[in-house]
């Protein structure tokens, strides 16, 4: 199952969908492609710093102070998250900050 948790200063997503074999989980691609897609917005459109880590069935962002844009575009993330998980809950997650 991935896992995605938000936290005051970061974003993590860990573990694998499991959905089907290695190259052909459109769980996991999904995901992937919001994670990646949430860094290099950041960066591109926005002058925030973030650090950040890619790395099989781990990646986690890290921030600070971050601007009206760049929250927009973790909501945004997580509205795109949102819709996987409900449509396959079983094979992800999400964790809210209390």
């Amino acid at each position: 199952m991935i896992v995605v948790e938000k936290s005051e200063r970061s974003v993590s997503i860990t573990g694998h969908a499991g959905y089907a074999e290695q190259g052909k989980d459109i769980v996991c691609a999904g995901v992937s492609t919001l994670v990646q897609t949430l860094i290099k917005s950041i960066e591109t459109l926005t002058r925030d710093k973030i650090e950040y880590s890619l790395s099989a069935g781990k990646s986690v962002i890290k921030y600070r102070n971050l601007s009206e844009s760049s929250k927009l575009l973790i909501d945004s993330f997580f509205v795109g998250i949102q819709m996987i998980a409900e449509e396959y809950p079983c094979y992800v997650k999400i964790i809210s900050p209390k």
